[in-house]
């Protein structure tokens, strides 16, 4: 178990202002990694990379909006010019916002989706783009959910799920695909339950957030760091599909 490999290779870390982005990002730069971070709040990243000088990785902020394939195009194109090969891609920015079904918002619907999914997998096939011309020996890792694999009875939480349900399932068809085409590149899907960030503060009124996070507990994004660590530093022959786990005592 190690992550030496690893050391001076360029990480793309999509939404890495804050949370579990921030979180990965950092453990990153502290094992020696570059980190592009991708994010529409750059100057928050720019403040996170001035703390982690003299850290033996850096990281470099990238501004994009996921949401714009010609954005996430350019972003790519500009890191791989700057910095060099893709080596990691994390694909862990992510929205939940406050919808349902029978009454839902389309525009709701459709921002979840579009982030959630469609940004994934543009960013995952230029990854992979790179990483086969340069036959490179890579890892892509997706930030999934608990609720990528289980369905809860929750106002406002009707359509974050499916957006997750389907990351597992394109896991598993990218997968196949990659051993299909014979690439040297491992997958993995990490699946926390509830996590204590930023989430419901952007995509719920105060006061419907208060209902998922007062008084809860949850873990840190820390776990959720050293869960991506794990599954990088497994030997060359080894590769962790998937990692579903959770707070103690918790079902999601």
């Amino acid at each position: 178990m190690s992550l030496s490999r690893w050391n001076g290779k360029v990480a793309i870390v999509t939404g890495v202002s804050a949370g579990i982005g921030k979180a990965i990002a950092e453990a990153f730069v502290k094992q020696g990694i570059i980190v592009a971070g991708i994010a529409r709040r750059c100057e928050r990243v720019e403040k996170h990379a001035k703390l982690l000088r003299g850290e033996k990785g850096k990281l470099y902020p990238f501004k994009c909006d996921l949401l714009k394939e010609s954005d996430i195009l350019a972003a790519f194109q500009k890191i791989i010019e700057t910095l060099g090969p893709i080596f990691i891609l994390v694909n862990n920015a992510g929205v939940g916002l406050d919808t349902e079904l029978i009454d839902g918002d389309t525009e709701k619907w459709r921002q979840g989706f579009d982030t959630n999914v469609m940004a994934l997998n543009i960013c995952t096939r230029e990854a992979i783009r790179n990483m086969r011309a340069n036959n490179t020996k890579g890892h892509i890792i997706h930030i999934n959910s608990a609720l990528g694999h289980m369905y809860v009875d929750s106002e406002g939480l009707s359509v974050y799920p499916a957006t997750k349900f389907a990351v597992t399932a394109l896991t598993e068809c990218l997968r196949r695909e990659i051993n299909r085409s014979k690439l040297p590149i491992k997958l993995t899907s990490i699946s926390p339950g509830y996590v204590k960030t930023e989430f419901f503060v952007y995509g719920y009124s105060p006061e419907r957030a208060s209902q998922f996070t007062d008084g809860r507990p949850g873990l840190e994004p820390k776990d959720v760091a050293d869960a991506v660590l794990y599954a990088l530093s497994t030997p060359e022959h080894v590769n962790v599909h998937e990692l579903i786990f959770m707070l103690h005592g918790q079902l999601y």
